[in-house]
């Protein structure tokens, strides 16, 4: 449709500009022949000869003092100007070869039938005349021509435009008929094309209408036909493969979370059970110790699984006048953190000068959540020393939180930052966490427009984050 309407107003324009151009062009000859067969006439006047009656212009030539036209013809006659003229005599006489065009009616036959040229009659028409004086042709051509010696002579040639209009308008209908047989080709050529041309996006629509939520492991064939449609298709395809992947990842997830649910309520529900099946024999301190421990583990793992849920569905920070000092923020939790057992040791080191702190955009409840989770997580592995550096590199602040621990494999590196992910050497229940620590130290790292790695070291894990400085 679209097609059809541009094409059409485009062939009506041009079939518009074509009509009037011809009639246009042919109202030129028409003038043209006009002003050729007016100096013919003139001439005839000069040489004091009344000219015939056939001419391919209507023309008439009057004079003053007569009632009656000196001569007419070229279809003058059917306007019956034998006793009076049909145009009007000169009341002055125009300069001596000046050509005159000027609009004028030209009157109705009297028996009210026009014929051939004009049809028009009664109506105004464009006529041409020159002036010629009596005087210049001497007595005996003014006598030949019926005039008197002082009389001044007009010659009137006629522009029909009936030849013109004839000729527009049989352009005009082979140009009408053209025009719709084009916007019938048009028409019918741009449906099939666009019919053809969507017949892949058909199929992609036919074959993403089959996937599903559930199984959304289908993919679109990717068309070898146009850059358009295969960039589409591999927009699509690669679309379904993040679906997918996050399908995958969610039930990874929900069934991890189960896991981690069920462990902690197996083991109070079993504690409970022994202690109200047996109620004499119980340690009831003992078991109320063991209830709170599970409980608080599933706290802990409850607030921890709302706040990935909120990390996954709140935007990075943004630029805005909220700073944190990491430095400040980093002793302050090494001074306070609670230590376990173990003999740890526990410091922090600051190389930023004082003029110049480690100063960071940021929420600070979340930056604390950060850092937090990095000790925890070198608190469980650390044989007996954890050390917290700082430092300014150009435009970021780089923390690095090490312990003298295991380490971990190269080849789990990025591992340990997915969710519920324990390493078998930390798989205690009591002392390995949920496993969701460093996930969420990660996504906080992320939302901080930040990154959070593990850098390789001889001895232990060494946790490296990067974020970007506030401006001074």
């Amino acid at each position: 449709m679209a097609a059809a309407s541009a094409t059409a107003v485009i062939l009506a324009g041009a079939g518009w500009w074509a009509y009037h151009d011809v009639h246009r062009r042919s109202v030129e000859i028409a003038e043209a022949e006009a002003q050729r067969q007016l100096g013919y006439l003139c001439e005839q006047v000069r040489d004091g000869v009344v000219p015939a009656r056939r001419s391919s212009v209507p023309y008439e030539i009057v004079a003053t003092g007569r009632r009656s036209a000196v001569a007419y013809g070229g279809g003058m006659e059917e306007l019956d100007p034998g006793t009076r003229h049909a145009l009007p005599a000169p009341t002055e006489a125009r300069a001596p070869g000046l050509l005159t065009i000027l609009p004028l009616r030209v009157p109705a036959p009297r028996d009210n039938n026009p014929r051939d040229r004009f049809e028009r009659a009664g109506r105004i028409h464009t006529v041409m005349f020159y002036d010629i004086g009596a005087g210049e042709l001497g007595a005996a051509k003014a006598a030949a021509l019926g005039v008197a010696d002082d009389a001044t002579l007009r010659v009137y040639a006629v522009v029909v435009p009936d030849t013109a209009d004839a000729i527009a308008g049989t352009v005009g209908r082979p140009l009408l008929l053209a025009g719709l047989a084009v916007l019938v080709l048009i028409t019918a050529v741009a449906y099939c094309a666009v019919r053809i041309a969507l017949r892949p996006v058909e199929a992609i629509r036919v074959l993403t209408a089959s996937v599903t939520a559930s199984d959304p492991r289908e993919r679109v064939t990717v068309p070898a036909t146009g850059h358009e449609l295969t960039a589409l298709a591999t927009t699509i395809n690669t679309t379904l493969q993040r679906i997918d992947n996050a399908a995958a990842q969610q039930r990874r997830f929900v069934a991890d979370a189960a896991h981690e649910l069920r462990s902690p309520l197996t083991t109070l529900l079993a504690s409970l059970e022994v202690a109200l099946a047996y109620p004499e024999r119980t340690d009831w301190p003992a078991a109320a110790t063991t209830a709170a421990r599970q409980t608080r583990r599933l706290q802990a793992l409850a607030e921890d699984l709302l706040l990935l849920a909120r990390l996954d569905t709140r935007a990075p920070v943004a630029a805005g006048p909220g700073t944190v000092d990491l430095t400040a923020l980093a002793t302050r939790l090494t001074e306070q953190y609670p230590l376990t057992a173990r003999p740890l040791t526990l410091t922090c080191d600051s190389t930023a000068p004082a003029s110049a702190p480690a100063h960071v955009r940021g929420n600070p409840g979340e930056c604390e959540r950060l850092l937090r989770n990095l000790l925890d997580n070198a608190a469980r592995h650390a044989a007996h020393r954890i050390q917290v550096t700082i430092r300014n590199e150009d435009d970021r602040v780089v923390l690095t939180v090490h312990d003298d621990g295991p380490g971990v494999p190269a080849e789990d590196a990025e591992r340990i930052f997915e969710r519920f992910v324990r390493l078998d050497d930390a798989r205690s229940r009591d002392s390995g966490g949920t496993g969701l620590g460093l996930a969420i130290a990660r996504d906080l790292a992320h939302r901080h427009q930040g990154t959070l790695t593990l850098t390789p070291r001889t001895l232990g894990a060494c946790f490296e984050l990067r974020l970007p400085r506030a401006p001074e």
